[in-house]
């Protein structure tokens, strides 16, 4: 298969897809509201639910039944176990993050087929640790990412454990407890909006998220580079489950929705393919224009705050005309 079946690459060695794929709203935000626009965007294969939401939720459902420490020993702090919830978690990480740099970056198992740009990582450049783009990126998710990920983990088990909560259980509210597995991706996604928007105020910018932002030409490893104060300001959607009532399995959810889909969503390629397989969607253009232009796209295309307050860009030169008549009016960081 070939990426010029699905888009073009310019002169410049840039890839975009075709018209038709481009970025567009949410159906469910849309009016005249269709249900059935609805359901086969939920749905569809490569839609909404299918495979990567539906992916992250059973990675959580496995991470709370068989790696996650019971009351009775979250209900105390103790190094072990939340020794334990930091290795599950920079386990996931290495897994999905250096699996897809495996494969993509280091046996360029796909070459540049659906790739965003022609460039590869940066190495021997100073503006990254270690003068190396890949263990910058590992380093800011392994020693900062998987530990602050951990921390609210632990802290959100331990109030769970100790009633200090609203807690729900599976058992009595079954329905209630499946619409808020749904309800915590929307909820997530809300979050990261407004602290990804407030991420880019000029002084928080310069502290903090141009630890991010170094990452122009993005890998599976640059989703969760952060800065730690970015890190703390990021997984602390988690907090919502504080107020809402909620099971910690929702709790998990959250934060391995926050934790491990960066790096499908930073991998750089709008698709991954075999030698024979039509291949699975696993990078956000939408996301991948933030990173190209810094000022547009602070959120994602399933809940369309970015159309609603003026930062949306779907690719197209009207687009962006728009977002450089903005910058006129605006500081770089605005």
């Amino acid at each position: 298969m070939a990426d010029a079946d699905w888009g073009k690459r310019d002169s410049r060695g840039e890839w975009q897809p075709e018209p038709k794929l481009l970025p567009k709203p949410s159906p469910l935000f849309r009016l005249p509201w269709k249900p059935w626009d609805v359901a086969k965007y939920w749905f569809a294969p490569q839609g909404f639910f299918w495979p990567w939401n539906l992916f992250y939720a059973a990675l959580a459902v496995v991470a709370w039944l068989f790696f996650t420490p019971g009351f009775d020993r979250t209900a105390h702090f103790a190094l072990g176990w939340i020794a334990e919830l930091y290795a599950r978690n920079a386990v996931i990480l290495i897994v999905i993050a250096g699996g897809l740099h495996l494969r993509l970056y280091v046996t360029r198992g796909q070459g540049t087929t659906f790739k965003y740009t022609n460039k590869w990582l940066a190495k021997k450049d100073s503006k990254f640790l270690f003068g190396n783009q890949t263990w910058d990126n590992i380093f800011w998710n392994l020693v900062s990412g998987a530990t602050i990920w951990t921390a609210y983990e632990a802290v959100t088990l331990w109030a769970y454990a100790n009633h200090i909560i609203p807690y729900v259980d599976w058992r009595a509210h079954p329905v209630y407890c499946v619409l808020l597995m749904v309800g915590v991706i929307y909820l997530r996604l809300f979050h990261f909006y407004w602290v990804h928007r407030l991420s880019h105020w000029a002084p928080l910018y310069k502290i903090s998220h141009y630890v991010h932002h170094k990452n122009i030409n993005i890998g599976p490893w640059s989703g969760m580079s952060m800065n730690p104060i970015e890190h703390l300001l990021y997984l602390s959607g988690v907090l919502l489950h504080w107020v809402i009532p909620s099971h910690p399995l929702h709790a998990v959810f959250h934060l391995m929705h926050a934790g491990a889909s960066p790096a499908a969503g930073h991998s750089g390629f709008y698709k991954f393919v075999g030698k024979t397989e039509r291949g699975v969607t696993i990078d956000n253009y939408f996301h991948y224009l933030h990173h190209r232009f810094f000022t547009v796209n602070y959120g994602v295309e399933g809940l369309p705050l970015d159309k609603w307050f003026g930062s949306f860009h779907d690719g197209t030169p009207a687009a962006h005309a728009l977002m450089l008549a903005r910058r006129k009016k605006s500081s770089p960081l605005a």
